[in-house]
């Protein structure tokens, strides 16, 4: 299987030339059951990264899925969502989103991923400027940092040279500002108020050289990923919401990794009171039994792109597939049914705890997060805390990866500038299983801590 992999299979975001060498070779898993997946060998591992922020459930809800995709098959297999024609699943979909999106989102635009829903945010804000007369409205604000999908115009909000340069100028006109990451600031930061309004001042000062009238919109995170898992000040998302109002411009809340029980909440935003005009969603939604994608809308937005003879010259062949659809609505179903935020929210409270206790070790920095979604940004030999090439390619890029997965335990190890060890575990998670995490978590760290 790995020889056949290595001649005719091009993996994402891999050296796939690389696989070859010794050290390299290609993980194949085979299985899943509960919250552990199994690899080709048949070792089982926690699954401590919930595929790619994707399967919420774990793996043991296969046959309800099953039943729900055979019933949908027999039905009707394909038909777009193209030129006036609809199909009963995806309509049923986008009204069920309705009822536990956040305020004033009615409406759902489907794509076939989380690159897909971001692309159509962007298209959307431009056209609702447009129509509203400001066509002038081209650039976007994104913050630095951030990840928000790899195709050529979600990959304009990213400003990681790695990511972007090979592919040329970017195609959105995009002026970045500072994440919400207070690891390293002054001690005074500490304090929410103080922060927030250092933030918003930075912002409002961008939107002003940029020009407001040039802006069409702002894109964040309720909780950034990349960067690991940086929650945001209080009154922060409040006040994205004063200066996009202030300024014209739309408020889009990318919660492709944060929606559906990630942060204890239907949408992360909740958490933070955030108020956006549009949320772009994936992963969650289905559960990653099937792909699918969202761009939600609010009614502000579609009262202007709805008006009589526009046309949404926008859209995606595979997109509110009826089998996808009928997958997310079991889904959803299947949250409700099983408490799945309540587990959450009636466990955060002790994973928060172990994962802090984390912070006593000689190698870990910083850990941030909420929900089931948590990182410790490590610290180094070196005196401002970074890594010297020896220690990062002793730890960062062998030991740490090496010692999780020996433990059985996959999570997911950044080596990059601000090194890393992320976990986002199934929502199924129960406490002995969080403690394991933990535990697994702390034994590795506490040996990569003797090593520095």
């Amino acid at each position: 299987m790995i020889d056949t992999a290595q001649r005719h299979l091009l993996l994402h975001m891999t050296a796939n030339g690389s696989l070859a060498m010794p050290g390299q070779e290609l993980f194949v898993v085979s299985r899943g059951e509960g919250p552990y997946i199994d690899d080709a060998d048949g070792n089982r591992y926690i699954d401590g990264l919930s595929g790619l922020y994707c399967c919420q459930l774990g793996y043991s809800y296969g046959p309800e899925f099953a039943e729900a995709a055979e019933k949908q098959l027999r039905e009707l297999c394909y038909s777009p969502l193209w030129s006036g024609s609809a199909h009963p699943t995806a309509i049923e979909l986008a009204e069920r989103l309705s009822r536990i999106a956040p305020v004033d989102i009615e409406h759902t635009f489907f794509s076939s991923g989380g690159a897909e829903a971001v692309e159509t945010a962007w298209k959307i804000a431009r056209r609702y400027h447009a129509l509203r007369g400001e066509p002038g409205r081209t650039k976007a604000i994104a913050r630095r940092g951030a990840y928000h999908g790899l195709t050529i115009g979600a990959l304009s909000l990213t400003d990681d040279p790695g990511l972007t340069e090979p592919y040329g100028p970017p195609a959105i006109d995009t002026r970045f500002v500072a994440n919400t990451n207070r690891f390293g600031l002054a001690p005074e930061y500490a304090d929410d108020g103080l922060y927030t309004a250092r933030l918003l001042a930075e912002l409002e000062d961008a939107i002003l050289a940029e020009g407001p009238e040039t802006i069409a919109m702002l894109i964040a995170e309720p909780v950034q990923n990349r960067g690991g898992c940086i929650t945001p000040p209080q009154g922060y998302w409040q006040g994205l919401r004063a200066l996009a109002d202030r300024y014209g411009l739309l408020l889009v809340a990318d919660e492709v990794i944060t929606a559906f029980g990630r942060l204890g909440e239907w949408f992360g935003g909740d958490r933070y009171g955030a108020r956006p005009d549009m949320v772009t969603v994936a992963k969650g939604i289905t559960a990653g039994y099937a792909p699918l994608g969202a761009t939600l809308v609010s009614q502000g937005v579609v009262e202007v792109i709805n008006r009589p003879g526009t046309v949404l010259n926008h859209g995606y062949t595979f997109a509110g597939h009826p089998l996808s659809a009928a997958i997310a609505l079991r889904n959803l179903e299947i949250m409700e049914r099983d408490r799945i935020l309540e587990n959450v929210r009636d466990l955060q409270g002790h994973l928060a705890g172990r994962m802090a206790s984390l912070a006593d070790l000689r190698i870990v920095g910083d850990v941030r997060g909420a929900g089931f979604f948590y990182a410790c940004e490590l610290v180094g030999d070196q005196e401002d805390g970074g890594f010297g090439d020896t220690a990062r390619a002793d730890l960062i890029a062998d030991l740490i990866p090496r010692r999780l997965r020996e433990a059985g335990l996959l999570a997911r190890v950044y080596n990059r500038s601000a090194p890393l060890v992320q976990i986002a575990p199934p929502l199924i998670s129960d406490r002995a299983l969080l403690d394991r995490i933990a535990d697994i978590l702390a034994e590795t760290l506490a040996e990569a801590s003797t090593r520095i």
